[in-house]
This record gives C-alpha cells, structure tokens and sequence, in this order.
C-alpha cells in the first residue's frame, strides 16, 4: 500500500532506520520503522498489516 503524501508530510522523518528505532523506544506504543515511499526516508507506524516485521525466536 502507498502512502499518502498528506499522510508522509505529517509524520516525523528519520534519515536511517537506527535513529527511527531509537526513537521508537521513547514511545509507549510499539512502533515499526518503514522506508516511506513518497520521500525515501524512514516514518514510524504502529501498524503491522502488510509491513515485514522480522520474527522474534521464542526460547524453552
């Protein structure tokens, strides 16, 4: 799915996707960087339909 460009000029931008997680740490919400499609650089979005979200491994 695109993003919008209303939706993109709205959001915080974050040139690489390490400054994005670190500053999704500072939220209460679990928040997921993407690479915006519209400007090339990372947003964070709390959704997670249709967004790669690599697996956590569960241990014994």
């Amino acid at each position: 799915m695109r993003t919008r460009l209303s939706v993109c000029r709205r959001k915080a931008r974050y040139p690489s996707r390490e400054e994005a997680l670190h500053a999704a740490a500072t939220f209460r919400l679990p928040l997921h960087p993407y690479r915006c499609d519209r400007c090339g650089v990372f947003h964070l979005t709390s959704r997670t339909k249709g967004k790669f979200l690599p697996r956590v491994p569960i241990y014994p």
